[in-house]
């Protein structure tokens, strides 16, 4: 009579990598909602609880991932994950490419990232922390790919072009703007923003 063998389970460990996947996920939902609330809102105003709700989360969950509030709104405060995204085109077409993102990230997010700088309080260290960002991150990260004078100055121009569409879509939602492409924008936008990065091409 043959013993009858015991099935080997050689992936033990695979049972965590699920959890893994999940706690990764509620963490990008959380971040995901606080980064929402603070492109609407001042941080004095967002609450634990608010952003809870927003994430499909409880506060505890909240506090468990990221100790505090102000913990959580130091990983929010950073522009470098959307300023990889921003900048990802080569310099000759990058100001296409950035109308572009910020319109697919109002479209397909409900928020554009960038905009969380215009709702940086005008004092206290939140609003510095987020202004100091946004100068490191973004603009002289961009007048870091630029050629020829006034890189710094054009690099903000580009940026300044950028926030007022976001403005202009997302916040005052003018109905020619939503109506139309956003292929149609891009094309007619993109050339703008594109003079202050390669003036006189």
């Amino acid at each position: 009579m043959s013993a009858v063998s015991t099935p080997s389970h050689p992936r033990a460990a695979a049972p965590d990598a699920p959890a893994r996947r999940d706690a990764e996920a509620t963490k990008a939902a959380i971040l995901k909602a606080a980064r929402s609330l603070l492109a609407r809102h001042a941080h004095a105003d967002i609450t634990l609880k608010a952003v809870a709700e927003r994430a499909g989360v409880s506060p505890p969950l909240i506090l468990k991932y990221f100790g505090n509030k102000d913990t959580l709104f130091a990983r929010v405060m950073s522009f470098d994950t959307d300023a990889d995204d921003l900048l990802d085109a080569p310099l000759a077409d990058l100001g296409r490419h950035m109308v572009r993102h910020v319109l697919a990230s109002q479209r397909e997010r409900g928020a554009d990232p960038l905009l969380r700088i215009a709702f940086a309080p005008l004092h206290g260290d939140h609003g510095e922390t987020l202004r100091a960002n946004f100068r490191a991150q973004v603009t002289d990260r961009l007048a870091g790919r630029l050629t020829g004078p006034d890189a710094g100055l054009r690099a903000e121009l580009a940026v300044a072009g950028l926030l007022g569409l976001g403005v202009m879509y997302g916040i005052a939602r003018g109905p020619h703007l939503r109506e139309t492409d956003i292929d149609a924008i891009a094309d007619r936008y993109g050339p703008v923003v594109q003079e202050q990065l390669t003036p006189g091409t």
